[in-house]
C-alpha cells in the first residue's frame, strides 16, 4: 500500500530547499533594513478571530478549515493579518512598541479551495503589518518593501495596480449606489453575488463567475463617490510612489478579497503571458478599524502578503540564480581501520567552520573519491593507518589537483590559507 500527500498539499524535497532558504534570507535581510520585527502566531485560532460579523469574503464563507472540540470552535489560519492583530491587542503591544509597530510573519496558511497551479490548500505566506499610524507616505513605503523583495528575486515583468476604497463615508455612499445599480440585475448574478449584495456589494465587482456580465462593466465608479479627504489621501499615496520611482497603474475596479480594507488597496502582478489567472505576486491594503475590532485602541494599519510558492515559481521562470546548495568544503576519506579517526577529524573541521562530509562506510578508495566528486568537495583529506600513526594527513585541492602531506595539527590553517587564495 502506498501513501500520498493529501490533495492540495505537497512535499518540499531536499533539492528544492535551497530556493526556499534563499528567498527566506532575502526576506529577513530586507525586513531588517526596513526595521520590521518578526512575530509568530498559532497555526489555528478561535474561529471568531477569522469569521467576523457580516463578512462577505469567499475566504470566510467558503474556504476555511474549521473544527470543533467540545463547545470550542477553531480554524486553521487562512491568512496572517487577523492573528497578528489579535496578538497585537492581546499583548498590548501598542503600549510599549514604537509606533507604527512594524511586524512581519512567515508561515503556513490553509484554505479549502480547488487546487491548481500556484494555489494549494496548504501554502506559505510572508506578510507585513504596519500598525498604529496613518500616512499616505507610510502606504507607499509598505508597497516599496514588497516591491524591493520582488525585484531582488530577479522578477522584472511586474506592475503595481492600486486603488482607493475611500473612508467610511465614501464607501457608504458607494455601497448605496451599487445596490441601486445591481438591484434590477440580481436574477442574472450568481448565488454568491446575491449574498454579497446584502453584505458588501463592492465584492460583486470582484466576482470571478460574473466578471463578464455587462452590469459589472457598467457599474458606478468608486472615484465618483470619494469625498475630498479620501481623494486627497489617495493622491498623496500616488505622489509618494512616484517619488520612490515605483511605476503604478490606477485600477478603479480593484477591491481586494477581504472586507476590512479602507483607503489604499493594491496588487503587484506579473505581466508574463504565461502567468494566467495566478498573476498576483503580492497584495494588501489599509485597514482603519481592525485593531479596535479585537479590543485594542482605535488605530489604523496597512499590510500585504506574498505567496512564497508563487514568488519562487516566478523567479525560477525568469531564470533567477538561487546560488548553490550547502556546499561541501572538505571530504574526509579513510583507508584501513581508521573510521574513528575519520569521525574525529571531520568533527574537528566542522567545529572550525568547514562544511564537511566523512566516509564512515567500508568502501573502496575509488568509490570514496567518486562520492567526494558528487559532493563537489573543494578539498579531499585522505587519512590512512600510516597517516594516523605519524600524525599526518594528505590534502588534495580539487580545483587544481594540488596535493600535499602535512602535519595533522596544521590542517585547519592550510585549508584557511587555501580559502584566502581562492577568495
Amino acid at each position: 500500500m502506498s501513501y500520498q500527500t493529501p490533495r492540495g498539499t505537497y512535499d518540499i524535497l531536499p533539492k528544492e530547499m535551497n530556493q526556499w532558504h534563499y528567498v527566506e534570507e532575502v526576506i529577513r535581510q530586507t525586513t531588517k533594513k526596513y526595521r520590521y520585527k518578526e512575530i509568530r502566531t498559532p497555526y489555528f485560532e478561535e474561529t471568531r478571530v477569522f469569521k467576523r460579523e457580516n463578512d462577505s469574503s469567499d475566504m470566510v464563507n467558503k474556504e476555511m478549515y474549521t473544527f470543533a472540540t467540545g463547545d470550542e470552535s477553531y480554524t486553521l489560519r487562512p491568512e496572517g493579518t487577523a492573528g497578528v492583530i489579535r496578538a497585537f491587542d492581546q499583548h498590548k503591544l501598542y503600549g510599549f512598541m514604537e509606533l507604527p509597530a512594524r511586524l512581519y510573519y512567515l508561515g503556513a496558511m490553509f484554505r479549502h479551495e480547488r487546487p491548481q497551479k500556484g494555489r494549494q490548500r496548504q501554502f506559505t505566506q510572508f506578510g507585513v503589518e504596519n500598525i498604529g499610524a496613518k500616512s499616505p507616505e507610510l502606504d507607499a513605503e509598505t508597497i516599496a518593501l514588497g516591491y524591493d523583495i520582488v525585484k531582488q528575486m530577479g522578477i522584472s515583468s511586474i506592475k503595481v495596480l492600486i486603488n482607493t476604497l475611500g473612508d467610511d463615508e465614501s464607501r457608504a455612499n458607494y455601497r448605496l449606489a451599487l445596490k441601486e445599480h445591481f438591484k434590477p440585475h440580481l436574477e442574472n448574478l450568481c448565488t454568491d453575488c446575491h449574498r454579497r449584495y446584502e453584505q458588501n456589494p463592492l465584492r460583486i465587482l470582484d466576482c470571478k463567475m460574473d466578471h463578464n456580465q455587462e452590469c459589472l462593466h457598467n457599474a458606478p465608479r468608486l472615484m465618483e463617490y470619494l469625498n475630498e479627504e479620501s481623494r486627497d489621501y489617495f493622491n498623496r499615496v500616488l505622489a509618494a510612489l512616484a517619488a520612490l520611482g515605483i511605476p503604478y497603474e490606477v485600477d478603479d475596479r480593484l477591491v481586494r478579497g477581504l472586507d476590512y480594507y479602507t483607503h489604499t488597496v493594491f496588487e503587484v502582478v506579473s505581466t508574463r503571458e504565461d502567468s494566467g489567472a495566478q498573476a498576483t505576486i503580492f497584495a494588501g491594503g489599509r485597514y482603519d478599524h481592525f485593531v479596535e475590532y479585537y479590543g485594542g485602541p482605535d488605530m489604523s494599519g496597512i499590510g500585504f502578503a506574498i505567496g512564497m510558492e508563487r514568488l519562487i515559481s516566478l523567479a525560477s521562470d525568469e531564470g533567477h540564480d538561487f546560488g548553490e546548495d550547502n556546499t561541501c568544503d572538505a571530504y574526509v576519506i579513510g583507508l584501513g581501520d581508521v573510521s574513528l579517526e575519520v569521525l574525529k577529524l571531520a568533527q574537528e573541521l566542522r567545529q572550525n567552520g568547514f562544511h564537511t562530509e566523512a566516509n564512515l562506510l567500508p568502501r573502496s578508495l575509488k568509490s570514496q573519491f567518486k562520492s567526494a566528486d558528487r559532493n563537489h568537495a573543494k578539498y579531499v583529506i585522505i587519512l590512512g593507518e600510516d597517516e594516523v600513526k605519524n600524525h599526518k594527513v594528505n590534502v588534495k585541492r580539487t580545483s587544481d589537483k594540488t596535493q600535499v602531506t602535512i602535519e595533522r595539527q596544521e590542517l585547519v590553517k592550510k585549508l584557511e590559507s587555501w580559502d584566502k587564495e581562492n577568495a
